[in-house]
Order: structure tokens, then C-alpha cells, then sequence
């Protein structure tokens, strides 16, 4: 946790501190910038051989990756010079057989093969030199993960034993000697700094910290508030622009109260020298404090409900608030506790008591706070649906448990060390999710809000740049993701670095070192590698189930794409996503794109034998996908069963038929068979009415009921025109046929009978008959056959 706390210092003071790796003006000279690079790989090489702590590691990754960038961009520029003797060597061509150069042009040639080989030997070196600053980088990262392992898996003894208490015993009074004698000499130098002046300054930095963190830091917030409602539009982005505005104002407020105390005392003299990296602690500290109070008060906004952005009720923001600032007050404390005893030098039984204390106090904590979300969830389930299961943060709780079990087991049995880093990043993990969401939410509503096709800045790009409304919207929702995508990342990289776990890829890096294992065809198989096999798939199916949510719900529908086409899109992208997952996970085994290949070409044998349907089916689908002979919403006849179609998927096609149950056809049926597709090429039905009355019947009275019946209909349509034919006369009878147009195949059925049922009343009372023509059955009397 300290490492967090100094990069946080690191970052708040970096316009005002000149950085201590800062190197003069590299040379413009490409072979004297590999000169220079060459020789900090060989610095950092020689450095390696000394022992070094975390803040000296941190210093010579950085010195090899200046050094491999510049090697790379020198090699870069002497790859263009390279380009360019190349295109000299061919201006000046090949010598032909049997003849020979003028003078001045062979000098030419070989001066320019010379330059180009001592070129072509630099831009090698400048390789080399990337892979070598690389290759001593990946020894800095084995070196800090084997660090962090040794000290987290360290065993002291526990507790509950004799031993534990016996060594902090004997321990207790060297202890108490250098505790005594770091205080009187912070002491005898306030004591001169009195004796010669007034401590004033002191005083008015004591009395500014004061007013910052207490007027200054509300009047802060009603600033931003009063701001934020009157010229912020939408509700949503004024709620997240201001909860991340309190983020910053506690945060830096603390911080600023902290500087001006400290510096208070230094232009006083109060302040011993050894003395110093306690201060610096101690504003390290508040900063941290205020940045974990301020994020949780954020997210729960109890006093103010309506600017709330998480779905948390008033009553679980009034019950969980009161654990924001002991989870502040924890990290505050970890920080001082951790320089003094830097500062001071107490034991290493002391520093033992120290984490195990500690980690009792965020056990308790950690089983507060989980309890109290279970009577929550517990309570909302039986006032809202006593049989909602609420899977996500019920899982989590699961997890947050077992690692307070862990951890306590840990601290029971002596890894004080262990037990205090589960714990310490359950605790970030919180402040960090927070946080992560906080920002998140805010650059969604501040991206969608901008680039709104309602907008000021919307309605600008459509007039000025002639888009769509809905590409401006696209854009917004894109730019949102990749945003998000980004934090998210930086947030996996944040959640173990300040521990001294190192970034995601190192993480994953190292988990091939858990286990030696054996190799098959090249490919290494161990426990860590399969687990790292399954970390990186599952992280991918993770990735690309959230990438699909976003596309679904966020970036399709702001489209003007059908239902149909989001459907292909959407599944043609899941497959895609998937694929790469696995061949991810794969790579991350060593299993390359050539061995893919041959397993595909392996597995291409049993798929002509044994999956010819599946293959099949599997072809049919995306064809059906890319033609789109059949869409989503369509009516479609397939056989003797009608329906809508619901889904199309790569293997077969729902169509729900209607009695609602559903059709599942494969798709190679739809592909190779006959379909009728009723709304393909329009989406309007056609009815069809055919009737026959008396040949003495007056033909235009007829023809004025009926059409005067399907004017008087609302669902058949004036375009196209209905209309009525005389079909045929035949046996003393008028035969009519009669055709209508509505909106969809699916309301023909209901308008031919409304239709039906007004044509039959007004015949009726026009005294027309309709009907058939009447059967009649004549016997014939034709004697004995035989």
C-alpha cells in the first residue's frame, strides 16, 4: 500500500518536481543516440549485480525503456537512410558481364556499399539493443515477482502461540528505546526552532488547513453543484460530472490541507530531518484518506439522493456510510504506521504486530460491511420478489468471504503478510470498483450527451459535415466504449501494481513460472501454463460477453439497421469474438497460428465423416446471414407450417407459429428446399374474396356493395386500389372475384372476415343472393347390366 501512496505523490507533484532520471537533450546523431543507449543497457546491466530496493527497480525500467525507445527510433531513422542508399544502389544498376565501370562510378559504388553496410550494422545493433533492454526489463519483473512471493508467503509465528508473544517481549524495550529516541529528537528541534522565534508560520498553516478542509472544500462542492446545474444539460451527465467533482475536491483538499501544515512547520524549523519521510507520509496519507472517502461518498450520496448514480436505496446508503470513513481511516493509518516504522526502525517482531494488528482491524471491517449488504439484499428480496436471485452481487459477496476466511486463517497460522495483502486489496478492489464506475459512467453520459443528434455540437456536425443523425450518435457511443474500454484496462493494471504484484501482463507473464512441466511438439505443458490457458479464455469470453452487451444494447439501436441486420451483425461479431478468444487462450499456451491450422486440417477429416450436417447447417447459416433471403419478422411457409420467423442462428431458425409454439428448422432446409417468403420483397398481404349470385342479379349494384364494403374497411388499404372481376358465367350464375390489399399477410385473415360479415348483411338487405351453384342428383333407371 505504501508503493500506491508514493506513486499518488509522485503523480499530484509532477509539475512541480524536476524528475531525478531526467538525462540531458539526447543527440540528434542516430548512431550517437544508440552510443548512449547502449551504454544505459550496460549501466542498468552492472546495476542488476548490486541489491536494490523497489524504488531502484522502478528507476532502471524506466532507464531501459528510454533506452530501448531511443534504439528504436534511431533505428528507425537509419532505416530511412538505408532506403535511401538502396534507391542510389539501384539508380546506379548492375555492372554487366565482361564490362567494366568508369572510375568515378565504381568509387561512387563502393562508398555507398560501404555507407550502406556500417547502416545496415547499426540499424542490427539498435535491434539488439531493444531485445537486450527487454530481455534485463523482464529480469526486473521476475525479480519483483519473486520478491512479493518471498514476502507474502513469509511465516512468523502465530498468535495463538508462546513463540509470537515471547519475540515481541523480548523485543519491547530496544523497541521503545528507538521509539523514544526518534521522538526526542523531533522534539529537541521544535524545542530550539521555539527558543529562537515564533512558530507563525506554523500557526497560519495549521489555521489554512483548516478553512480548506472545512468552509473551502463545501464551498467547493456548492460551486460545482450551482455550475453543474445551470449550464450542463441532461440529468445524467450534471449527476456524473458532479460526483466525480467531489472526487477531485476530496481529494485534493485534503491534500492541500496536509502541504500547507507541512510546510507550515518547515518554514518554522520544527522540523527534524529525519522527520522528513514521515511528513511526506503524512500528506501521502491524507491524499489517499480523502481520495477513499471522497469516492465512496460519491457513490452513496447519502445526503443527496437525487444526484445518486448507483441503484442504491437511501436506507443502504445510510446503513453503508458509516463505513467510508474507518475504510479511510484504515488506509490512513497504514501509511503512517508503515514510514514510522521505516523512520524508526523498530523489529521485525514489532512490524509482525503491527500487520497482524492491522489486518484484524480490516477483518472487521470487511465482515461489517459484507454483513450489512446481506440484511440489504436479504431485505430486498423479501419486500420486492422473494424468489429474485440476484446471481452477480451474491457471487461476489461468496468470493469477498472466502477471502476474509483466508485471510484470517492466515493470520491465525502466521503469514501476517498474506493475511494483510487479501485483505488490503479486497479493500482497494472496493475503492477502485468505485471509483472505475464513477469515471465510467461519467464519460458514457458526457460522450452520448455531446454527440447527440439533438445536441448543439450534433446539430452542428449534421449541418456543417452533412452526417446522419444516427452517425453522430455511432460515433458518441464508440468513442464512449473505447473510453471505458481504456479505464478498464488501466484498472486491471492498478488493482495489484501498488502491492508490488506489477502490471496485467506481467501477471500473466509470471504464471508459467509456478511449474516446470513438459513440452509436446514444441508446445509446454504445465499447470501454469493450462491455468494461464484458462485465466486468458475466460478473461477473453469476459471481454467479448461485455463487447456484445455494448453492441446490443448501446451501438446497434442507434443505428438504422432492421431488426434483422443487428441480428447478423450481432452474431457474425459473437462468433468472431469467441474465435478470438480461443485462439487467444491458445496463443497464450504457445500454440501458434501454424499449429491452429494443422489442428483445423486434422480436425477437417472427422468433420467430412461425422459432422456433414453440423458443417452443413453451419455453411447454410451464414449464408442466410450474408444473402438474408430470410430476415427476422418474416411471414414464411415452409412446408405445410406458417409462421414468423423469431431467430437465425449459424445451426437453425426459430419461427414461431400461430398457436406460439416454434418451428425449429435447420438451416440447410431453408437453403436447399422451398420457402415461401410472403414479406420479402414487400411487407403488404393480399385478401381475396370470391363469390357467385343469380345471372339476373343487377352486376353493378354488386360491384358497388363490394366495393363500397372494402372502402368502409379499415385495415384494407386505398394503395394499392382493391378491385372486383367478373370471373365467368356459368350455370345461371355470376361469378365475382375480388382482391384487397392490407399492411401485412398477418391481418388479411382478420379483414376478409370482417369483410365477409358485411357483405353478407348487405346482400341481405338488397335481397341479393350468394351461394354456390346449387348440386342436383339425378337418378337414371338404365336397367339390368346384365
Amino acid at each position: 500500500m505504501h508503493a500506491l501512496m508514493m506513486a499518488m505523490l509522485l503523480v499530484l507533484s509532477l509539475g512541480m518536481a524536476r524528475p531525478v532520471w531526467a538525462q540531458a537533450a539526447p543527440a540528434t546523431d542516430p548512431a550517437a543516440r544508440l552510443a548512449q543507449a547502449e551504454k544505459d543497457v550496460r549501466s542498468v546491466d552492472q546495476s542488476l549485480d548490486t541489491r536494490m530496493d523497489a524504488d531502484d527497480r522502478k528507476l532502471l525500467l524506466a532507464k531501459l525503456l528510454a533506452a530501448k525507445t531511443a534504439a528504436s527510433d534511431a533505428a528507425g531513422d537509419l532505416q530511412d537512410r538505408l532506403a535511401l542508399l538502396d534507391a542510389k544502389l539501384t539508380g546506379l544498376g548492375t555492372v554487366a558481364t565482361g564490362s567494366s565501370e568508369a572510375p568515378d562510378i565504381k568509387r561512387q559504388r563502393a562508398a555507398l556499399t560501404r555507407q550502406r553496410s556500417a547502416i545496415d550494422s547499426a540499424i542490427k545493433r539498435g535491434n539488439l539493443i531493444g531485445v537486450e533492454a527487454q530481455q534485463l526489463a523482464d529480469e526486473i519483473e521476475r525479480s519483483e515477482a519473486e520478491q512479493f512471493s518471498e514476502k507474502i508467503t513469509t511465516r512468523s509465528p502465530s498468535p495463538l502461540s508462546p513463540g509470537f508473544w515471547s519475540e515481541l517481549g523480548h523485543a519491547f524495550s530496544r523497541d521503545l528505546r528507538r521509539i523514544t529516541a526518534f521522538l526526542e529528537i523531533g522534539q529537541k528541534q521544535a524545542a530550539e526552532a521555539l527558543r529562537s522565534h515564533w512558530p507563525w508560520h506554523a500557526l497560519a498553516g495549521l489555521l489554512l488547513s483548516l478553512l480548506i478542509v472545512g468552509p473551502g472544500q463545501v464551498a467547493a462542492r456548492h460551486m460545482g453543484q450551482r455550475m453543474l446545474t445551470e449550464g450542463v444539460p441532461g440529468r445524467r451527465t450534471r449527476r456524473s460530472t458532479y460526483a466525480l467533482w467531489r472526487v477531485a475536491v476530496g481529494t485534493f483538499a485534503p491534500l492541500l490541507a496536509a502541504l500547507s501544515i507541512v510546510q507550515g512547520l518547515r518554514w518554522s524549523g520544527l522540523v527534524a530531518d529525519r522527520w522528513e519521510p514521515l511528513l511526506g507520509a503524512f500528506m501521502v496519507g491524507c491524499a489517499f484518506s480523502g481520495f477513499t472517502f471522497s469516492v465512496l461518498g460519491a457513490l452513496l450520496m447519502r445526503s443527496r439522493s437525487s444526484w445518486r448514480i448507483a441503484a442504491i436505496s437511501d436506507n443502504g446508503a445510510t446503513r453503508l456510510r458509516p463505513y467510508s470513513p474507518l475504510l479511510a481511516l484504515l488506509a490512513f493509518l497504514g501509511v503512517i504506521y508503515a514510514q514510522f516504522n521505516a523512520s524508526v526502525g523498530v523489529s521485525k517482531a514489532a512490524q509482525e504486530a503491527t500487520q497482524a494488528v492491522f489486518a484484524l482491524l480490516h477483518i472487521l471491517l470487511v465482515s461489517a460491511v459484507l454483513v450489512t449488504v446481506a440484511r440489504l439484499r436479504a431485505a430486498k428480496m423479501e419486500a420486492e420478489d422473494p424468489d429474485r436471485n440476484e446471481s452477480a452481487s451474491g457471487l461476489m459477496s461468496l468470493i469477498a468471504w472466502i477471502v476474509v476466511a483466508v485471510a484470517t486463517i492466515a493470520l491465525l497460522l502466521g503469514y501476517f503478510s498474506l493475511s494483510l495483502f487479501l485483505l488490503q486489496v479486497v479493500s482497494w478492489a472496493t475503492v477502485l470498483g468505485s471509483a472505475v464506475y464513477l469515471l465510467m459512467a461519467a464519460i458514457d453520459d458526457l460522450a452520448t450527451t455531446i454527440f447527440d443528434r439533438s445536441s448543439r455540437f450534433g446539430m452542428a456536425l449534421v449541418r456543417s459535415l452533412g452526417l446522419r443523425g444516427s452517425a453522430v450518435e455511432q460515433f458518441g457511443v464508440l468513442l464512449s466504449g473505447l473510453l471505458r474500454l481504456a479505464v478498464l484496462l488501466m484498472s486491471f493494471s492498478l488493482l495489484l501494481s501498488p502491492f508490488g504484484a506489477g502490471d496485467v501482463a506481467s501477471l500473466f507473464g509470471r504464471l508459467g513460472a509456478l511449474a516446470e512441466g513438459f513440452e509436446v511438439g514444441g508446445v509446454a505443458v504445465s499447470p501454469g501454463a493450462i491455468l494461464r490457458g484458462i485465466l486468458v479464455l475466460l478473461i477473453g469470453l469476459a471481454l467479448v460477453r461485455g463487447f456484445m452487451r455494448w453492441l446490443e444494447r448501446r451501438y446497434l439501436p442507434v443505428t438504422d439497421l432492421d431488426g434483422s441486420g443487428r441480428n447478423s451483425i450481432s452474431l457474425i461479431a459473437r462468433y468472431v469474438g469467441i474465435a478470438l478468444a480461443v485462439i487467444w487462450g491458445l496463443a497464450s499456451l504457445g500454440i501458434g497460428i501454424e499449429r491452429i491450422a494443422i489442428l483445423l486440417s486434422a480436425l477437417s477429416v472427422g468433420i467430412g465423416f461425422g459432422l456433414q450436417a453440423i458443417t452443413q447447417n453451419f455453411v447454410s447459416g451464414l449464408i442466410l446471414l450474408a444473402e438474408r433471403p430470410i430476415k427476422i419478422g418474416d411471414l414464411v411457409r415452409v412446408g405445410q407450417d406458417e409462421g414468423d420467423v423469431k431467430r437465425i442462428s449459424v445451426r437453425s431458425t426459430e419461427i414461431e407459429l400461430p398457436d406460439h409454439s416454434t418451428l425449429i428448422v435447420p438451416n440447410s432446409e431453408l437453403i436447399t428446399k422451398t420457402v415461401l417468403n410472403k414479406t420479402l420483397a414487400s411487407p403488404l398481404g393480399r385478401m381475396q374474396i370470391q363469390f357467385s349470385v343469380p345471372i339476373k342479379t343487377d352486376a353493378d349494384k354488386v360491384r358497388e356493395i363490394v366495393l363500397a364494403t372494402y372502402a368502409d374497411e379499415p385495415a384494407v388499404l386505398a394503395e394499392p386500389a382493391y378491385s372486383l372481376f367478373i370471373d365467368s358465367i356459368a350455370d345461371g350464375r355470376i361469378f365475382f372475384n375480388s382482391f384487397a390489399h392490407v399492411a401485412s399477410p398477418r391481418a388479411a385473415y382478420g379483414a376478409r372476415s370482417n369483410v365477409f360479415t358485411v357483405l353478407l348483411r348487405r346482400f341481405r338487405e338488397e335481397g341479393i343472393e350468394i351461394g354456390t351453384v346449387p348440386q342436383r342428383m339425378e337418378l337414371i333407371n338404365m336397367g339390368h347390366l346384365d
